[in-house]
């Protein structure tokens, strides 16, 4: 019963309105790399998702963009909640889905292993939501790139120490590559494939 529960409950009280208000957060917030994206909207997602990850699932996915999970996300109530209210189907190919997302603490995989899109399509490429145990207190990244002014930083606290290594390889195949964003609680921070990021200097 509980998990019955979980699966009806936790989405948008009002779908129509709460699902624009929060595509417009993500553009602007895909237009303006490094910028804080709010989710203002109430919306609970069964554990391990959290608030803004929840949102933007319910905002970006539907019965025709296959998405992808963590292995602790396949196991929980997140994918009958997922049903219930996007329609969306999940997909075991990283590299067929159009949307996956990592809750925090978990493995991040390579992004090499999801669809970068194609020369002739590249929005049909990947974009890899992934939670971190906070947007700030972590190493200072320096963002520059198209939606910047000079220079953005941000201090995500929490993804993997390879990750600068394979974002400079994603960024190398443009137009194609996967575009990510980072979430935790109610705020995100969206980082397109034009983004560059380097670590600051001390």
């Amino acid at each position: 019963m509980l998990e019955h529960t979980e699966t009806l409950e936790g989405g948008f009280p009002d779908a129509a309105t709460h699902a624009q208000e929060i595509f417009r957060a993500v553009m602007d917030a895909m237009a303006r790399p490094g910028t804080l994206g709010l989710v203002q909207v109430p919306v609970a997602p069964p554990a391990p998702l959290g608030i803004a990850a929840g949102a933007l699932l319910l905002t970006l996915c539907d019965h025709d963009t296959p998405i992808w999970v963590s292995s602790t996300i396949a196991k929980s109530a997140l994918p009958a909640w997922i049903s219930f209210h996007t329609g969306a189907s999940l997909t075991s190919d990283k590299s067929e889905t159009r949307f996956a997302f990592v809750e925090a603490g978990a493995p991040v995989p390579s992004l090499t292993q999801f669809s970068p899109g194609t020369q002739e399509y590249p929005d049909r490429s990947t974009t890899l939501v992934i939670e971190v145990a906070a947007l700030d207190d972590g190493q200072p990244l320096h963002l520059t790139g198209p939606g910047i002014l000079d220079t953005a930083m941000i201090a995500p606290k929490g993804l993997p120490e390879t990750f600068l290594r394979q974002w400079s390889d994603n960024g190398a195949i443009f137009p194609r590559g996967v575009d990510v964003i980072l979430s935790c609680g109610h705020r995100f921070v969206a980082l397109p494939r034009t983004t560059k990021i380097r670590e600051m200097e001390a």
